[in-house]
């Protein structure tokens, strides 16, 4: 489990699927950076691990200040899955 800085907005939502450097990862919570006074594009700030992964990031089992930071834009993403499913 990583953060994921993506420059610029692939049009993901949370639980999406995506593919970085041949991994298939999951997008389990999405912060939106940069709408007032950042950047000239968006950025999105993702917690990005396998499936494996989820019950450790849904129990808190993890210090999210010690998870390694990558950068990548969002040409260089290929979006497998754009959100999960909607509930209400």
């Amino acid at each position: 489990m990583y953060h994921l800085i993506i420059r610029g907005d692939p049009d993901i939502r949370k639980d999406a699927v995506i593919e970085h450097d041949g991994e298939e990862l999951v997008c389990f919570g999405i912060n939106v950076q940069g709408g007032w006074h950042g950047p000239d594009e968006p950025q999105l700030w993702c917690t990005v691990g396998t499936e494996d992964e989820r019950e450790a990031y849904d129990k808190r089992e993890y210090v999210p200040h010690w998870l390694d930071v990558e950068t990548v834009d969002a040409e260089d993403l290929d979006v497998i899955k754009a959100k999960g499913e909607l509930s209400v």
